[in-house]
């Protein structure tokens, strides 16, 4: 039986007083994964604990079979890392970048130039391989990253933030790209991003964080099934008496955009009849009930909840 993708058991992680990630535990067999979560969420500890860069404060973490952190080299062949920041050295010309990042995956010179040209070449950079790296555009710059994550063709990549910085073509070319690498047989990725509708048009499988624990994860369609409890409401008469009779049930809510209209958060066990009761007795008129549809986004504020009140991508930002 071949190894799972990656596993941690009890995995802690502390920077000083600060808890990163807290007790965390999970299998992953493989395939292509999202890691989803607000700034602070552990993110980034957890990506940097996978490459081997970070000693867990406790737990045991396994990749590809081996055990962390004492089997980083042996692993370092075998994964990919495209970093959100750049990582660029002066003066190089882009595929002597890349057969770098070759070499020090440990493949030799002419085998790192051949892979190298034939990356650049299938991102769409082969004009531009012998420019200085100064000279490249942000859009270039992120082509040039995940040219050099594959040029040792990996087992599986670890993207963070991929399509960051790029104009609305350059992202769905980059989210191109990322589906036809997603698909590959024997092959996985994990995309870390902001971004929801990202991993979604990405992955199959989503893990979602939240101060350093999972709270959701699943194949991503499995999620999206989940018991909704999201309605848009539409009201007249008393708007305030009657979102003060739902906030007092427990019901969470913000504004849907529109006079009348919002967006409500229903606690475990609430029934629909439950609507028509404080409307009642807040003397309003309920116009409107429609549960909502759950994309990612909606599954995201599902499981961690409405923050004072509002929904905001930028909430989101690593």
């Amino acid at each position: 039986m071949s190894p799972s993708l990656f596993s941690l058991a009890g995995v802690i992680h502390c920077y000083g007083r600060t808890c990163a990630l807290a007790d965390v535990s999970l299998e992953v067999a493989g395939g292509a994964i999202g890691l989803i979560g607000r700034n602070g969420a552990g993110k980034s500890t957890l990506i940097h604990i996978l490459l081997g860069l970070l000693r867990p404060t406790a737990g045991r973490v396994r990749v590809l079979g081996h055990a962390l952190p004492a089997g980083a080299v042996r692993l370092r062949g075998k994964v990919g890392f495209m970093p959100e920041r750049d990582a660029f050295v002066p003066g190089l010309t882009g595929i002597e970048y890349v057969a770098l990042a070759g070499e020090l995956c440990g493949m030799s010179r002419r085998h790192a130039l051949r892979r190298g040209h034939e990356a650049l070449f299938w991102l769409g950079l082969e004009e531009a391989r012998y420019r200085p790296l100064e000279q490249y555009s942000i859009g270039m710059r992120q082509r040039l990253k995940l040219a050099a994550t594959l040029v040792h063709d990996p087992d599986v990549l670890l993207l963070d933030e991929p399509t960051s910085g790029l104009d609305p073509e350059g992202r769905a070319a980059m989210l191109d790209v990322l589906r036809v690498l997603a698909a590959r047989p024997n092959k996985s990725l994990v995309l870390s991003s902001h971004l929801l509708g990202d991993i979604e048009r990405v992955c199959q499988t989503a893990i979602i964080l939240n101060e350093g624990r999972i709270v959701g994860m699943g194949r991503i369609p499995e999620l999206r099934e989940a018991p909704r409890r999201c309605y848009r409401i539409r009201c007249e008469g008393d708007e305030a008496g009657l979102l003060a009779e739902l906030k007092a049930q427990g019901v969470e809510v913000q504004a849907g955009g529109r006079p009348g209209e919002f967006r409500v958060s229903v606690p475990e066990g609430w029934l629909n009849r439950n609507f028509f009761a404080a409307a009642s007795r807040a003397r309003a008129l309920l116009t409107g009930l429609e549960p909502e549809e759950e994309d990612l986004e909606a599954v995201y504020y599902r499981l961690v909840g409405f923050r004072d009140g509002k929904i905001s991508s930028d909430s989101l930002a690593k």
